[in-house]
């Protein structure tokens, strides 16, 4: 038997049975491979392929559920405050954060561990722009004799794009349990996939994409239409890693639901556990919070 917790929540997957949903009529996915009789705890459900269809109805149902299309719409920035418990090594280290929003396209985390004296750390971004803080320092050295040439201005902007689009990729894992929408800062593309069924009940399985290779699956619960979790792939020593998040503990917040809790997983293991102790929303955010240092 194969299951996944969702924070005290555990919806059974052995015997998953799948469907989707073509040309507005349910049809069958191919059957799943069988589940071994032990497997790892967190695993999320295959999905057989089925032809691309319109999202567009459940993802409605996930925003009235959030609280509405019109108070969603509304929200223009929001604060952040809370706790992280991360898996570093054998040890599981305590982060104090404070994240920023100006939506579409601004978002900073400063992350501080109150056990180490190394200070606080910001990441984020601002349109396309890196916001890292401290600002790391550029090495000047000169090329090797017989080596690559040290890299040029534009090579060390590429990369700090790069790292934007990392950030900006954590963004969506975030918004999506808040807003189920795609925002400019990092558009998005969504399709249904189908259903996993288990005895508790069935979830609603949408296709996500962005550019350049970005994917993942959003499991929303049919009963509640409330976010359930993400899951992705990764590559480790060649090998695809799931990794997942899990929403939960969903609060009213202004007439609006929000998870105050959040797990992270990577294969079978827990690897960070997050918790939000208050949402400010539409409040005057400093603009000097999102300045672009380099």
């Amino acid at each position: 038997m194969r299951e996944f917790e969702h924070f005290g929540h555990v919806l059974t997957i052995a015997g998953l049975v799948l469907t989707g949903v073509v040309a507005g009529a349910q049809a069958p996915f191919a059957p799943a491979a069988p589940v071994p009789a032990r497997g790892p705890v967190g695993s999320a459900p295959s999905v057989q392929p089925v032809p691309v269809v319109d999202a567009g109805p459940v993802l409605a149902a996930v925003r009235e559920a959030l609280g509405g299309e019109k108070r969603l719409a509304a929200v223009t920035s929001f604060v952040v405050t809370g706790r992280t418990k991360q898996v570093q090594g054998a040890n599981l280290v305590p982060i104090e954060f404070e994240i920023l929003c100006e939506l579409p396209n601004k978002y900073t985390r400063r992350d501080e561990v109150p056990a180490r004296e190394s200070g606080p750390t910001t990441i984020g971004f601002n349109g396309d722009d890196l916001i890292q803080l401290p600002v790391l320092a550029v090495p000047v050295m000169p090329a090797r004799a017989g080596g690559p040439p040290a890299p040029g201005p534009a090579q060390i902007e590429a990369q700090r794009r790069a790292r934007a689009t990392v950030v900006k990729q954590d963004f969506v894992r975030l918004t999506l349990g808040m807003f189920a929408s795609s925002f400019s800062a990092y558009p998005l593309t969504f399709s249904y996939t189908g259903q996993a069924e288990a005895p508790q009940g069935k979830a609603d399985v949408i296709d996500v994409k962005g550019a350049p290779n970005f994917a993942l699956r959003f499991f929303v619960y049919r009963e509640t239409h409330l976010p359930i979790m993400v899951s992705w792939q990764t590559q480790a020593q060649g090998k695809p890693v799931e990794n997942r998040i899990y929403y939960a503990d969903y609060r009213e917040v202004d007439g609006m639901r929000f998870p105050f809790r959040l797990r992270r997983a990577v294969g079978a293991d827990t690897v960070e556990e997050t918790t939000f102790d208050r949402f400010r929303l539409n409040t005057k955010i400093d603009p000097r919070k999102f300045e672009v240092r380099r």
